[in-house]
């Protein structure tokens, strides 16, 4: 219960000062990191706590579930067909090419000659978080198919991880020779991803055509509209995980296919992803910051912060370079993609997902590297956002109007953190 209560001090303390820090370097990200790490138990001692707990497990796994149905919703795919080539280059090329580097990083910073860890921990990395620096995504100097063609990869990417993320880590467990074969963990994945895939696909175009339909006659209120949708996500989190798939790909997958058949009612999960959502995303930054990175300190070595760093400066900015090769893209405009990719609460929780499901040797390991990595990131990004977007507006600004930067993109939902 005290750890309730400074977190809910904490969240009055930065909102009586939001909109004098609204504009600035500082981030809410940054402040209940900061929060977590002086108040956790490496601090004052006021939170407590352990990755352990129930409790943290269950903040954890019902954060990531909203993320996932949250992010996929805002996406407009009837616009993105039209606009989808430089996400889609991010996506299809960036991602893969991504986790090849951060693989290949992982033997050679460790040294552990585990092929499949390493995959897993740059598969954990991989995700961007761009509500980290949300003046890029919201900066109206910037070119609009700059800010949304970040905005839309950080969208679509973590819940593409996912499923890669749960097959190395069968993987992975496999290689170790805990339990099971390898061919029971891969028939293992592939029911978790695919049942994953039915059941939200499933609930997501079931809830959304019931509430779309409803909601335009008047035969839903707009409070229990809200509500309807978030049941949309539980359904499918619920649904898959009792048949044996992953309740965090049916999330996905249902906020997808719901916002392609409710696209009206769409604003009202963004409603709740600015609001409630928000409460429970700057929780999980706070507890983050008290019981994850904070009492594991003392054990960040310099491998750890090499590869964090090389993760944000190397393998992300290396594979949007290949990804981007041929896209007409100004060598500046693709120098600010590979460095804004933050990484953030998407990471957060695929690591604590690897700990609380695999029992793999190697799972605390790499849940310090992405604490660590998070951690540089949320300071980093958060202070570069600003300054750095200022910048290449005023860059783009000075180019011709048939530069690709310039070609027009549909706006999709910014959420701001």
């Amino acid at each position: 219960m005290t750890d309730l209560l400074v977190i809910f001090v904490v969240l009055l303390g930065y909102a009586l000062v939001s909109g004098r820090l609204s504009g600035t370097s500082v981030t809410a990200p940054m402040v209940f990191v900061s929060a977590g790490l002086l108040l956790g138990p490496a601090g004052a001692g006021l939170i407590s706590g352990s990755v352990e707990e129930e409790g943290i497990q269950l903040l954890a796994e019902v954060t990531l579930g909203l993320v996932l149905f949250t992010d996929a919703v805002r996406i407009d795919f009837r616009a993105l067909r039209r606009e989808y080539v430089l996400p889609l280059r991010l996506l299809a090329v960036g991602m893969p090419v991504g986790i090849v580097v951060g693989t290949v990083m992982g033997l050679l910073v460790f040294d552990t000659g585990q092929w499949w860890a390493a995959a897993l921990l740059a598969a954990v990395l991989i995700p961007t978080d761009a509500a980290l620096g949300a003046a890029v995504v919201s900066d109206r100097r910037l070119p609009v198919r700059v800010r949304q063609t970040l905005n839309v990869e950080s969208g679509l990417n973590d819940g593409i991880a996912l499923p890669v993320v749960m097959l190395l880590l069968a993987l992975t467990a496999a290689e170790e020779g805990g339990i099971g074969s390898a061919s029971w963990w891969a028939g293992f994945a592939a029911r978790q991803i695919g049942l994953g895939v039915a059941v939200g696909m499933v609930a997501g175009l079931a809830g959304g055509l019931l509430i779309e339909k409803l909601g335009t006659r008047g035969g839903i209120t707009t409070t229990y509209e809200r509500l309807a949708t978030l049941a949309v996500a539980v359904i499918a989190f619920t649904g898959a995980e009792q048949s044996g798939g992953n309740g965090f790909i049916a999330a996905f997958v249902a906020g997808l296919a719901f916002g392609a058949v409710a696209r009206a009612r769409c604003p009202q999960v963004h409603e709740f992803a600015e609001r409630e959502g928000e409460l429970l995303a700057m929780a999980t930054f706070t507890l983050f910051g008290a019981v994850i990175i904070g009492p594991r300190l003392g054990d960040i070595g310099w491998a750890v912060i090499g590869y964090a760093c090389l993760s944000l400066v190397v393998m992300r900015p290396l594979a949007v370079l290949v990804a981007m090769v041929g896209s007409r893209v100004a060598l500046p405009t693709v120098l600010f993609f590979g460095w804004f990719g933050p990484r953030g609460l998407a990471s957060i929780l695929f690591a604590l997902l690897v700990v609380e499901e695999s029992g793999i040797a190697e799972a605390d390991t790499i849940l310090l590297v992405t604490a660590t990595t998070v951690t540089i990131s949320v300071y980093a990004h958060g202070l570069t956002a600003a300054p750095l977007a200022r910048r290449l507006g005023a860059y783009t600004a000075r180019l011709t109007p048939t530069a690709a930067e310039h070609m027009p993109m549909a706006e999709h939902h910014v959420h701001h953190r």
